[in-house]
């Protein structure tokens, strides 16, 4: 059948399983947004109210369901107001497929009105980017856009077409079923058996999983790892809720803002059981001092990640559940009991750090939260203090049940990636944010109001910037330069005004009554909770510290 170009678009994207799209009309995707209204009973388009709000929906959507969220602009602002969504999504391997419009054909080059180079601009933060200039590439670019997506190691992918493209007509013929990404595969070298012995010989084993754990799918075959060596288990930011609370041998978040006993073990372990992690700086500290006379073994589908920052004993590139599959019949269970007396004593340790304090200390709000939490509500946060609150504190029992900007650390993240979330889950979800970064996002209220989205909005609102502050603190001799926002801003009246559901709370207790009302309510709903600007996140690792000296009192 002969459709134009912008059906074409509409028609492939829910022949690729795409059931909602969020964007922002305009002029070089006008035809785009006609072809939406034709399809409109096949597939929804939440507006939202910023570009850079339609990425973080559709990267928040991909990061709740594994599968790739879409987003749409136009061309100039509308493109490069995606492109922090993107990189965000780049940086923490989300599959996304961004659709922008540009000016015809004959006006590229021109500097016609809102022509940008959105391909050019974003090469650094896709996994591929495409400029269709002809409409029978369309449906053929934008299959390939979902399968390199979705394949190895996931990530995003811009597609830029041309006005003329999208108005012009050719024969349509759409698949029966979804492009399948690549299909992967474990590691196919012959190191496994020398691994294998590497790990059977070492006294003090330590498992530590990242994002890539979630990704491949491989949370049972990690725990069993664990089993088997009689090793600890701890996650990067991106790893939290790859392995259940529950699991007893998991000691939590490692690295600059982890848990305690995370941080030490590894720092003490003879054999790190590295699991589609990057070993970044926030994990490692000074990488030329990290893990001195340790042998690293490092599993990870993407080779550029193997051996990129800290030197591996062993590098096997391969999916991560398959290659475990293969390893795992090869080591010797057995048992550590010298290493599990060690663990034992650093939680006793961390115990000791525990905040006892009463009233609204960042603890007692997470813990208030985590006891009316269920175990199929997740949990989104924006970027700050109160991202590493509630990465340490909140319990996870379930995959892809914690979401959060990790490598770009991206402030105004939390609500558009709550949004898609939620419509992507179709149920509701808890955003935990601070007052920093509600102020870069706010605007997507009006959003969540529009479509009724059920979103728990926790601000925790200390009237400053947070982390930075908390650095300046001990970094520049408590020298706040511009940390302090004054701001009069009443975020339960800006709220109520969009049309949420709003309430400010000043007790534990009060605490408590809103959030059994916040998570009962059908649509978007906020509580406003203030808490004191000098509250910290500890432990603390300084930037270029090492594991083994930890900040753990506010006094040190």
């Amino acid at each position: 059948m002969k459709l134009s170009g912008s059906d074409i678009v509409v028609r492939t994207l829910v022949e690729q399983g795409v059931d909602v799209v969020f964007g922002y009309p305009g002029g070089t995707v006008i035809d785009i947004y006609d072809s939406l209204y034709k399809y409109s009973d096949e597939l929804r388009h939440v507006l939202v109210a910023h570009e850079q709000g339609a990425a973080h929906a559709a990267d928040g959507y991909a990061r709740a369901t594994g599968r790739p969220g879409v987003c749409i602009a136009t061309s100039g602002p509308g493109a490069t107001n995606l492109v922090t969504g993107i990189a965000t999504s780049f940086l923490d391997s989300t599959p996304l497929v961004a659709i922008t419009g540009n000016v015809p054909w004959s006006q590229i080059g021109t500097d016609s009105f809102q022509e940008i180079d959105i391909t050019g601009i974003t090469l650094p933060v896709t996994k591929h980017n495409y400029f269709i200039g002809d409409v029978r590439d369309i449906a053929p670019t934008l299959r390939e856009a979902f399968r390199l997506a979705r394949s190895g190691r996931p990530g995003p992918v811009l597609v830029d077409i041309a006005k003329d493209a999208q108005r012009a007509t050719c024969d349509f013929e759409p698949l029966e079923a979804p492009v399948e990404p690549d299909p992967v595969a474990p590691y196919e070298g012959d190191l496994l058996p020398e691994v294998a012995m590497c790990i059977n010989k070492s006294s003090r084993p330590y498992v530590y999983c990242g994002g890539g754990t979630i990704a491949s799918g491989a949370e049972e075959q990690v725990a069993r790892l664990a089993d088997v060596i009689d090793a600890p288990i701890a996650t990067s930011l991106m790893g939290v809720s790859a392995i259940s609370s529950d699991n007893p041998r998991l000691l939590g978040m490692e690295g600059m803002h982890g848990h305690y006993a995370a941080t030490k073990a590894m720092a003490a372990a003879d054999c790190i059981i590295a699991l589609g992690v990057r070993f970044n700086d926030r994990s490692t500290g000074d990488r030329h001092s990290f893990a001195q006379g340790t042998r690293i073994v490092h599993i990870d589908i993407d080779e550029s990640e193997l051996s990129k920052n800290i030197p591996d004993t062993y590098d096997l590139k391969g999916d991560l559940a398959l290659t475990l599959d293969r390893l795992i019949p090869l080591l010797e269970e057995t048992t550590h009991p010298d290493w599990d007396a060690t663990i034992a004593s650093l939680r006793e340790e961390e115990r000791a750090c525990e905040d006892a304090r009463e009233g609204l200390t960042p603890a007692n709000v997470m813990r208030e939260l985590d006891r009316r939490l269920t175990p199929d509500v997740p949990v989104v946060t924006d970027v700050g203090q109160h991202q590493m609150w509630a990465s340490q504190m909140l319990t996870f029992r379930r995959p892809r049940s914690f979401i959060t900007s990790g490598g770009l650390g991206t402030m105004g993240f939390g609500l558009g990636a709550a949004i898609g979330a939620s419509l992507g889950t179709h149920d509701r979800v808890v955003l935990v944010i601070g007052d920093g970064g509600f102020g870069m996002c706010m605007t997507e209220l009006a959003t969540a109001v529009t479509n009724r989205v059920p979103v728990t909005i926790l601000l925790l609102n200390n009237g400053v910037l947070g982390m930075v502050r908390q650095q300046q603190r001990f970094i520049c001799d408590g020298r706040y330069s511009n940390t302090d926002l004054d701001r009069r801003t009443d975020f339960v009246a800006v709220a109520r005004g969009f049309g949420a559901e709003a309430e400010r709370v000043s007790s534990v207790e009060e605490l408590g009554r809103a959030l059994g009302r916040a998570l009962a309510a059908e649509g978007p709903y906020l509580v406003e909770c203030p808490i004191d600007k000098d509250e910290l996140v500890l432990p603390m690792m300084l930037p270029g510290g090492t594991l083994d000296n930890l900040i753990t009192r506010g006094d040190e």
